[in-house]
């Protein structure tokens, strides 16, 4: 993994990150019953959340089937996986808290629950990633 590839990745993070953040902010000034095209910062935030968890995956079942690539033990991609994983657990759990209804009024509270069980998957994968490069490594 390349260093321009690290360097996306942390800022691809951060953006998401700084977004769920003011879609959370932005929760209280929605209209109670958003039309189905609207895009509520709820549901915005529940998209980012399940992208990011997403990503997570991808990254988790790629460094557990691949293994070590290049010079490396393979350590690299599944810590990123963890990251990601982590990353999109936790906004889904951001928007779950601050979603004011519930499932389907269109407050991303399905995304945010569905964001928090990708996260979790990707987690899983990316710590048995890890742990097989623990053990190639010692």
């Amino acid at each position: 993994m390349t260093f321009v590839r690290v360097r996306v990745r942390a800022v691809f993070l951060l953006c998401a990150l700084e977004f769920a953040g003011c879609a959370a902010a932005h929760a209280a000034v929605e209209p109670a019953a958003p039309g189905v095209l609207y895009m509520s910062p709820g549901r915005l935030g529940a998209i980012v959340a399940a992208l990011m968890a997403l990503t997570g995956v991808v990254m988790g079942g790629r460094a557990l089937i691949r293994g070590p690539m290049g010079t490396g033990n393979g350590r690299r991609g599944a810590i990123s996986a963890l990251a990601a994983g982590l990353s999109g657990l936790a906004l889904g759990g951001l928007v779950a808290a601050t979603a004011p209804a519930g499932i389907g009024t269109g407050n991303g509270l399905g995304g945010a629950i569905m964001a928090m069980v990708v996260g979790l998957i990707g987690m899983s994968l990316g710590g048995l990633a890890l742990a097989r490069a623990r053990r190639a490594a010692g």
